[in-house]
């Protein structure tokens, strides 16, 4: 699935608990210092997250899509920028003043823009958003959907700020009232079209998309949020039709049977706000017993990253650069869609494409994708971050990070590009660097180094309210 259209396991659950992890964090005080980390994953979250500085609209908080071409405003990036903000502040990158007024204008804009079913002048409708905002208007940019995902995930960066501005300051009580109020008149019953099924999207022209979210990926969190509504719930009932075609997913093609979605975002985003360590819904019960092995949607993913580490190495189709310590496929920027014959062999290759094992493969690697899976596999994707700068180096690594992607393979281009450039010694590399990739890298370190994100949303009430709702048990959920 394109994201863009719609877009270590028990064990450590256990000693963290045992710890106390699920202990809230009282206002003021730092979060716990957490995990060492490499020097090198250290400057890569903060060069990551420099860039969501540099190019987010502090007055209005709009986060382009990507940078530096100039486009339109993604709502999910402004979600991840609003998570990032608090990084920033427990890692002494930015000081909570200045983390609070940017979150602030943020959750005042988007509680104030227009909502309606017009095709022009509005930001959303029934309480989503357009998947794409234009960064002057702040208004829906062309004929972009109403994107029930990246509603979500704008979301999921306000209900987090909203647990992490928790002292009795004025500005902090209005990010938290803001911060519900927004969440509050999404009307998610509006967006089931057909029985016990979410819809992904909305356009005012044409009506609702003739998809749903039925089957696994990253929707996830949108089906948890929408069934723990205080205002606007749909039933439990569509968690369980979600979990119903599990079978179409579950494979050990690529490695030990997990439930299977070939770019790696799928297997990140929802985990990005939600500690599936350890919690477990009728579906992940059923397999722990039925395996006789613990199960849960975290070691689901701890598998799935193990398996996109096999098929680099097994590399079926001969891509340049692929290894266990070279890795990393999911949706991103490529060179564009075209064939080329290098090294007498015809080669496809795409430009914005999701990819993975089973999925579209054109040698493209996206960092974001290992550099995202910090939490599952810490120290193949701290190896990964190593080998990637080694290797490549600037070409593929700057003053933000890692570019969105880069392609070893294709190393000579005598047609057009549709992104990027060829640098000598590397092979394709993209120019932009996309908000909906940075984000997870920032986030999905500072999970795995000190909880942080995780901690403030098992205290989150809604989130909470839809993960009982939908049958989840065990773990932090029992405290």
């Amino acid at each position: 699935m394109d994201r863009r259209r719609f877009l270590m396991g028990s064990t450590m659950v256990g000693a963290m608990l045992a710890a106390g992890a699920c202990a809230p964090i009282p206002a003021g005080r730092a979060a716990m210092p957490g995990l060492p980390l490499d020097p090198e994953v250290d400057e890569l979250q903060k060069r990551t997250f420099d860039w969501f500085v540099h190019v987010t609209d502090r007055e209005r908080g709009l986060t382009p899509d990507r940078w530096p071409t100039k486009s339109f405003c993604s709502v999910a990036a402004v979600g991840f920028a609003l998570t990032c903000w608090p990084v920033g502040v427990e890692r002494g990158w930015m000081s909570r003043d200045e983390a609070r007024a940017r979150t602030l204008n943020t959750v005042r804009f988007f509680h104030d823009a227009p909502q309606g079913p017009d095709a022009r002048g509005m930001t959303g409708h029934k309480g989503f958003f357009y998947h794409f905002l234009d960064m002057e208007t702040g208004h829906r940019f062309g004929r972009t959907e109403l994107s029930t995902v990246d509603t979500t995930l704008l979301l999921g960066g306000m209900l987090f700020a909203a647990r992490y501005f928790d002292g009795l300051d004025a500005e902090e009580g209005e990010i938290r009232r803001l911060s519900q109020a927004i969440y509050e008149r999404v009307e998610w019953d509006w967006a089931v079209v057909r029985p016990d099924r979410i819809s992904m999207g909305w356009h005012p022209e044409t009506g609702y998309i003739p998809a749903d979210w039925h089957i696994f990926n990253e929707g996830m969190l949108t089906l948890l949020l929408a069934i723990g509504s205080p205002t606007h719930p749909v039933p439990p009932a569509v968690w369980t039709e979600w979990c119903s075609v599990y079978d179409r997913s579950w494979t050990d093609k690529w490695g030990p049977a997990h439930l299977h979605f070939a770019p790696l975002f799928g297997h990140q985003y929802s985990h990005m706000y939600v500690d599936f360590r350890g919690i477990r819904d009728p579906w992940s019960r059923a397999k722990t017993a039925e395996t006789g092995r613990p199960f849960d949607y975290f070691i689901n993913s701890q598998i799935a990253v193990e398996a996109q580490r096999k098929y680099a190495v097994d590399n079926p189709m001969g891509w340049a650069g692929y290894s266990a310590d070279v890795w990393g496929l999911t949706a991103c920027d490529g060179p564009g869609d075209f064939k080329q014959t290098l090294a007498g062999r015809e080669r496809a290759f795409f430009s914005y494409s999701a990819r993975g094992p089973g999925d579209r493969d054109d040698g493209t690697i996206a960092p974001t994708a290992a550099m995202a899976s910090m939490p599952f596999a810490p120290d193949a994707v701290t190896a990964c971050l190593k080998t990637m700068k080694a290797r490549y180096g600037q070409g593929v690594y700057t003053e933000f990070g890692f570019l969105d992607s880069f392609n070893p393979t294709l190393t000579e281009r005598a047609g057009q590009l549709q992104h990027g450039r060829i640098v000598p010694g590397v092979g394709w590399v993209d120019g932009d660097y996309l908000g909906i990739d940075q984000g997870p890298i920032v986030v999905m370190i500072e999970n795995h180094r000190s909880d942080l994100i995780w901690s403030r949303m098992r205290s989150e009430p809604n989130l909470r309210r839809g993960l009982e709702r939908a049958g989840f048990t065990g773990g932090w959920l029992a405290a």
